[in-house]
C-alpha cells in the first residue's frame, strides 16, 4: 500500500513535468535563526541557524517540489517532497513525503523506514474575511504509537492578517502524537505572531526579513525566530 502511495505521487510529478501548460520552475531559500515547526523545535539546542532551500515546478493548478532544512552545525537534516493541487484560489490539497530521521537509506519506503506521509487540506478566505485554515494528517509511514499502530497525528491551524505585514496564528495537535507533536491528546502547540518587512538594499533590490514570536502552551516553551528570504 505504501509503495502505491509513493507511486501515485511520482505519477503526479511526471504528469506535471510533461504538461503543455507548464509555467516553469522556481527556487529560493530561507535562513532562520532556529528551526521551529508547528511549535516543536527540530534540534536539541533550540537555537541553531538553519538554511531551508526549495525547488518547485508549477503547471496550472498543480505544484510539485522539494523542501529541505539543514542546520549550520550539521545536526538537523530534512528532505521533503510534496505535490499541491489548487482547486481554486481558496482551496488546495497537498500530499507531503517527510523524511527527517535519516536512520535508514532515504530510499527505504518499506516498514521500518523514516518516511512519513501527510495530507493537508487548506482554505484561504476572501478579502472580506481573510482567515486561513488548514488540517494536516499523517496517514502512513513512521508516525506510530507505542502499540506499533499508525498514530494519524493531526494538526489544525488558523491564521489571520491583522495588518498588511503581520498575522496571528493558532495551531493545535488534535490527537495523541508521541513522535511528531509530543502530545497525549488534544493540545495547543503553536500560538503567536509573524511580522514581515522588506529592507531596501539598493534602488532595485530589497531583502525580505521576518520575525516570529510564538509559544507552545502544551510543552511550556516559547520561541523567537528571525528569518531572511533569499
Amino acid at each position: 500500500m505504501r509503495k502505491i502511495k509513493v507511486l501515485a505521487i511520482f505519477v503526479i510529478a511526471v504528469l506535471a513535468t510533461t504538461s503543455v501548460k507548464a509555467q516553469g520552475f522556481s527556487t529560493g531559500a530561507d535562513i532562520v535563526s532556529s528551526y521551529v515547526w508547528r511549535g516543536v523545535p527540530q534540534e536539541a539546542t533550540k537555537g541553531t541557524p538553519n538554511i531551508q532551500p526549495y525547488v518547485s515546478f508549477n503547471t496550472g493548478g498543480l505544484t510539485v517540489g522539494t523542501w529541505a532544512s539543514s542546520s549550520f552545525l550539521g545536526n538537523v537534516k530534512e528532505v521533503d517532497l510534496y505535490a499541491t493541487y489548487a482547486f481554486s484560489s481558496a482551496l488546495s490539497l497537498t500530499l507531503t513525503d517527510y523524511n527527517w530521521g535519516f536512520n535508514n537509506s532515504y530510499f527505504k519506503y518499506s516498514k521500518g523506514g523514516d518516511h512519513m506521509f501527510e495530507a493537508t487540506l487548506a482554505y484561504a478566505g476572501g478579502e472580506s474575511f481573510p482567515i486561513i485554515a488548514s488540517v494536516n494528517t499523517f496517514f502512513a509511514g513512521a508516525d506510530t504509537l507505542s502499540t506499533g499502530k499508525n498514530a494519524f497525528s493531526t494538526y489544525a491551524e488558523l491564521s489571520y492578517p491583522i495588518t498588511a505585514n503581520a498575522k496571528v496564528f493558532l495551531g493545535a495537535s488534535l490527537t495523541e502524537s508521541a513522535m511528531v507533536y509530543g502530545t497525549t491528546g488534544f493540545g495547543i502547540t503553536n500560538v503567536g505572531i509573524k511580522v514581515s518587512k522588506s529592507i531596501a538594499i539598493t534602488d532595485k533590490f530589497s531583502l525580505p526579513v521576518y520575525g516570529i514570536l510564538s509559544a507552545n502552551p502544551y510543552s511550556g516553551n516559547a520561541f523567537f525566530v528571525a528569518g531572511i528570504t533569499l
